[in-house]
């Protein structure tokens, strides 16, 4: 039997479907809090929403459009597919009830949708809405992910994300307790964080109901205010080589809570977007070779959680 190293996203899917799933992006049309003055002006400073949208990815399609044009992009290779509807872009949450319950399902009544994941912040879910994706779990896979970044208030200030962490954690126990699937994102390597700061997040994180988790290393974007701060003070940043990263995300991983699944180690930009760090790795290419390294240091997820939790 292989040694499962971390609870990986691949293994996971396999425990909740008895086929293959792939997700599909969707841009369906909403904006953000902390761009329209609710919360803020402008945005997270790191954030591009151009960093993460396919092809068929785009606001003047339809929900549906996206979601067919996925399907066939996908389904060439692997025809018995399954999909998952993901929306991606902003703030997925942000938005009257009625507009979003009919975004979620006209992307469910597609054939061949088997579920959706919800991309959006932990200080945008009503009650009334959670009421309703609580029912809706209960039909049909809802996963919803919230933009958690840092644990570090300080942190969060600083890169104009318009919440604290204690907003990421209420909003986390208020999903699980509803019954829904909760998956957070964290940046690893914000200005200012150490590696214990780092290794902090991972811990305060496992106390928490997660279901997942994704990582992704800072990456430095054209046109955003984190690129203009780079340009004035270098010195607030510490840009990982591969090496480096790896090895920061197996210290993360051994204070993380075996249970959590990692959906993803790392991100990748546009190239013409991108500054740094350009590293010129495929996730699959880097996933082994923090694999390696694993198996170099002989560790594990959740290696050192045993009574801190």
């Amino acid at each position: 039997m292989n040694k499962m190293y971390y609870y990986d996203f691949g293994t996971f899917l396999k425990r909740q479907f008895p086929f293959k799933v792939q997700k599909i992006s969707i841009n369906a049309g909403f904006t953000c809090p902390n761009r329209t003055g609710e919360k803020g002006w402008g945005g997270c400073t790191y954030c591009n929403n151009q960093t993460f949208s396919p092809e068929y990815c785009h606001t003047e399609k339809s929900v549906t459009e996206q979601v067919k044009e996925g399907i066939s992009f996908f389904g060439k290779k692997y025809p018995e597919m399954k999909y998952l509807a993901y929306f991606q872009a902003y703030t997925n949450t942000y938005d009257s009830i009625d507009l979003l319950i009919e975004k979620y399902e006209e992307a469910l009544h597609i054939c061949g949708v088997v579920g959706i994941i919800i991309g959006t912040r932990p200080d945008c879910v009503s009650d009334e809405l959670l009421s309703y994706l609580s029912d809706l779990a209960k039909e049909t896979f809802v996963l919803i992910e919230y933009g958690v970044e840092s644990t570090n208030d300080s942190t969060l200030k600083f890169i104009n994300r318009g919440h604290t962490y204690e907003d990421s954690e209420k909003a986390i126990i208020r999903t699980a307790k509803a019954g829904i699937m909760t998956g957070a994102h964290m940046i690893l390597g914000l200005p200012h964080e150490s590696r214990d700061i780092i290794i902090s997040h991972a811990v305060q994180l496992s106390r928490l109901p997660l279901t997942t988790l994704k990582l992704h290393q800072l990456q430095l974007i054209r046109h955003t205010r984190m690129a203009h701060q780079y340009e004035e003070h270098p010195e607030w940043f510490h840009l990982y080589n591969v090496d480096e990263y790896i090895d920061v995300v197996i210290d993360f991983m051994e204070y993380l809570r075996s249970g959590i699944v990692l959906e993803r180690f790392v991100s990748q930009s546009p190239k013409d977007l991108l500054i740094a760090p350009q590293w010129g790795l495929k996730n699959y290419e880097f996933t082994a070779r923090l694999l390696k390294k694993m198996k170099e240091r002989d560790t594990w997820q959740g290696r050192y959680t045993k009574g801190i939790l």
